[in-house]
């Protein structure tokens, strides 16, 4: 990509420090540019060049991939073709031919809110104290009390070409002013540099928060209303774990949904006040923000003290309600044109006294969705403080939100992973064929809890992941209430569980005579009755999302092949492969399909291996412990060795929809053994 770095240096280290702080702009929101003289490198003629941040990126992390370069006279001149009649929404499509040089990102909708301003630095930024401002029913009033002659206020314009044109004819007719208030949107301002820029939209921004501050009333809200206040939080974060499975499967009745939990203050406190559901059937306003959140949340309307059974029932009625009304929205506002409906289903449920749930096809996503709420909560009680909340209209939200250029955004984006928006929980993942699983689970677009006896290994392997896409648990899978905690706690992190492997274990080998009793007792209380303690709080947690899921078990050659000094270890594993037929016919009715894997010898990576199981098989074969391996390998059909990724690649194919109709299927990994063909 041309250019000189210093100007672009400067633009990316602003918009790093403008979009690390919420209360400025949200996740993805807002954009900065300058304007900056580089040489053609073709002609080295030197062009005026409008940097700016390109469609879809995020100011706190941008780089110079992120920016879009376009040639800032071929941007101007497009005001020759709007005049001639083409439409606003038509001249995006020509903003690719006023690139400049090759690379970088996609010129957003935003870009001639940028170019049309004389100025060479722009921030347009989402602060929740100016949208305030913006959604209030006086906005334009308390714009000018607070800010006097040199901030502007322009009335709700969709972003795009025809607003940058408003801006430039207000910069023309006020030349000395700082920025614009956009009604419904946010901020923009300007400054001959770019230190100049960043203090105006630090100024305009803190001095719109002490306005807020001096002026506000202080219950914007209303009154707090009894019944709906916070549970202590003990109770409130089990109540949570309850319903977060029902909640969860309620969002993902479009597709398969992750599902992000808060019981921040803000949150808790907006819920118990009696403005709440007034202003929750508003919705949000800043078009960033129900992009999002969609038109408006699910709002839960029984009290903490109705039995739970009667508030499951309401909530799924509040659901198909939601999904209805949505639907008649569309229907009102679509025209031959419109893109096709998206779902029907909330991005936010808020229940009162517990919290908020917000969802996303991963983590991160459902995790953003929440704060962009936050936002919204937070703009909602200052402009209720000052003012009356009030934003665009209905129609207008439509028109954004099926707006064909969003629609344009959204086909631009990479298909999903193909477990995008699935919840794994993989017992025994902190070392060997477990953590392979949970790794490659995790590649394919899951959310995983990585279980294991091993609390810290498991710290480990979840840091590995990313700490928003895998949560670590300490687990005893003999133990039923450490089983049932860590499914609460997937519940509370990502709203529930819908794939599950069975992967926890450790073998030892010893001839019949020699087997002790402990011995046989410990490796029926890991694999048998640790696998059935796994798949009944599986199987309960995923009836209670009514999303259907897959049980996976990693069983054993040794289940089905009788070999030397083996009895507690098979035996234990054949338990596991016939609760995986038992399980797959009770579960199949609801959805639930259940099968397992028949992985062998796989030495090299395995936890189990690492024990001295590898010294006791060699030793029942008469080999050298290092020879195991390929020893393993040499009977096989294939003559090749099974690694961990290999058994994780099974649990990937079992999963993600390519068997979608197999159930009670045991799948052998090891290289090909013909005495361990199921027949």
């Amino acid at each position: 990509m041309p250019g000189t770095a210093s100007p672009l240096d400067e633009l990316l280290a602003r918009s790093h420090r403008l979009g690390a702080e919420k209360r400025i702009t949200n996740y993805a929101g807002g954009n900065t540019s300058a304007k900056l003289t580089i040489a053609d490198a073709v002609t080295r003629a030197p062009t005026r060049v409008l940097a700016v941040k390109g469609s879809g990126g995020d100011l706190g992390t941008l780089t110079a991939a992120g920016l879009a370069l376009l040639d800032l006279g071929r941007v101007l001149a497009l005001e020759a073709v709007h005049a001639r009649g083409t439409h606003e929404d038509e001249l995006v499509a020509l903003y690719d031919a006023c690139r400049f040089g090759s690379g970088g990102a996609v010129p957003s909708i935003d870009t001639p809110l940028h170019a049309f301003v004389d100025l060479d630095h722009v921030d347009h930024l989402h602060p929740d104290a100016v949208i305030a401002f913006a959604t209030a029913t006086e906005g334009d009033r308390l714009v000018r009390e607070c800010y006097g002659d040199a901030v502007g206020w322009i009335p709700w314009r969709r972003p795009g070409f025809e607003l940058g044109l408003q801006l430039r004819d207000f910069r023309r007719a006020h030349p000395d002013s700082r920025g614009a208030v956009l009604g419904g949107h946010g901020l923009i301002c300007w400054g001959a540099t770019s230190d100049a820029c960043e203090a105006t939209s630090l100024e305009l921004i803190e001095a719109a928060e002490r306005f807020l501050a001096a002026r506000g009333s202080a219950e914007p809200f209303g009154s707090r209303v009894r019944g709906v206040e916070p549970l202590d939080t003990g109770i409130r974060r089990r109540e949570a774990a309850r319903l977060a499975p029902v909640v969860r499967g309620l969002g993902s009745t479009d597709r398969p949904m992750v599902a992000h939990f808060t019981d921040a203050p803000v949150v808790l406190e907006f819920l118990e006040r009696e403005h709440a559901p007034r202003l929750v059937a508003l919705g949000t306003s800043c078009p960033d923000h129900f992009l999002r959140t969609k038109v408006r949340p699910l709002l839960f309307d029984l009290l903490p003290t109705v039995p739970f059974a009667k508030r499951v029932e309401r909530l799924r009625a509040l659901h198909a309600e939601y999904r209805a009304d949505y639907a008649d929205y569309y229907a009102r506002h679509a025209g031959p044109s419109s893109p096709p409906m998206r779902g029907c289903d909330p991005a936010i449920v808020l229940v009162p006294g517990v919290g908020m749930w917000s969802f996303g096809l991963d983590a991160i996503e459902a995790k953003v969705t929440g704060e962009f709420y936050v936002n919204a909560i937070n703009v909602m009680r200052d402009a209720e403080s000052v003012s009356t909340y009030s934003p665009i209209p209905e129609d207008e939200k439509f028109r954004i939100e099926y707006w064909d250029l969003e629609e344009r955004k959204l086909r631009l984006k990479p298909s999903p992973p193909p477990l995008a928006g699935r919840v794994a929980l993989v017992t025994g993942a902190a070392s060997g064929i477990g953590r392979a699983i949970a790794e490659r689970l995790a590649d394919e677009g899951a959310s995983v809890v990585i279980a294991d006896l091993d609390g810290d290994a498991a710290e480990k392997v979840a840091s590995g992941l990313g700490p928003e896409r895998a949560l670590a648990v300490t687990t005893d899978v003999t133990s039923e209430a450490d089983v049932e905690a860590a499914f609460a706690a997937a519940a509370l992190r990502f709203g529930g569980v819908d794939l599950v492997v069975n992967n926890a274990g450790f073998a030892r080998s010893a001839a019949l005579v020699d087997t002790t009793v402990d011995d046989w007792d410990r490796l029926h209380a890991v694999l048998a009755r640790g696998a059935f303690l796994v798949s009944r709080a599986a199987a309960r947690a995923m009836q209670a999302s009514a999303m259907a899921g897959d049980i996976v078990y990693i069983v054993s050659k040794n289940a089905v092949v009788a070999g030397p000094s083996n009895i507690a270890y098979a035996a234990a594993k054949a338990d596991q492969a016939h609760q995986v037929r038992l399980l797959a016919a009770e579960l199949g009715p609801h959805g639930i399909r259940v099968n397992g894997v028949n992985p062998d010898g796989v030495v090299e990576g395995s936890g189990i291996f690492t024990s001295e199981w590898r010294e006791e098989r060699a030793a029942a074969y008469g080999i050298p412990p290092n020879e195991l391996g390929t020893y393993y390998a040499g009977r096989t059909l294939l003559g090749k060795e099974v690694l961990p990724t290999h058994v994780a690649d099974a649990v990937v194919a079992l999963t993600a929809g390519g068997l979608s109709r197999t159930t009670g299927l045991l799948v052998p990994v090891d290289g090909g053994v013909a005495t361990a063909f199921l027949r």
